[in-house]
């Protein structure tokens, strides 16, 4: 049998392309992966995925915005914050109320439980996040904050 590139031993995280030699692009993905990752086993016992957590995280610190403006905030599409939100609302966690002025727009807002279960979310997500930066000096952190921030504002300049 011959040895070519199906027979050969994958790189693991930190190795070869996979490593500090990587392209950016790749280590950005590949650590946001190992997140999601880390977020879905946090969350998995609370029946709440790192998406449902992004609408809301994003529904609490900025209450009242509809579907649309929620996509945008959690980064999803808006027929993926549409499930989303169904799916929240069905389990009792954001309520819905007309726009006072556009009927056919509604408001989210979160309810006492979606609140609760947001604070018990948040604890280990917080967790996660602490295991991130743990060792990195804090100017280290600032560093890598305002990068993180950079790549993302250049490619989405108004938001």
């Amino acid at each position: 049998m011959s040895k070519g590139p199906l027979n050969s031993k994958l790189p693991k995280p930190g190795e070869g392309k996979r490593g500090e030699k990587g392209y950016l692009g790749y280590l950005l993905r590949q650590a946001a992966g190992a997140h999601r990752l880390r977020m879905e086993r946090a969350l998995a016992d609370l029946n709440i995925t790192p998406p449902q957590f992004s609408v809301l995280t994003m529904l609490a610190a900025y209450p009242g915005h509809s579907n649309a403006g929620l996509a945008r905030l959690a980064l999803l599409t808006p027929q993926t914050v549409s499930v989303i939100a169904g799916n929240l609302e069905r389990a009792g966690l954001i309520a819905r109320r007309p726009h006072a002025v556009h009927g056919r727009i509604q408001h989210l807002d979160l309810s006492e439980t979606g609140r609760s279960l947001l604070a018990a979310c948040r604890e280990r997500v917080q967790a996660i996040e602490r295991e991130l930066i743990e060792g990195l000096p804090p100017e280290e952190e600032q560093a890598i904050r305002r990068w993180l921030v950079r790549v993302a504002a250049a490619e989405n300049p108004n938001g």
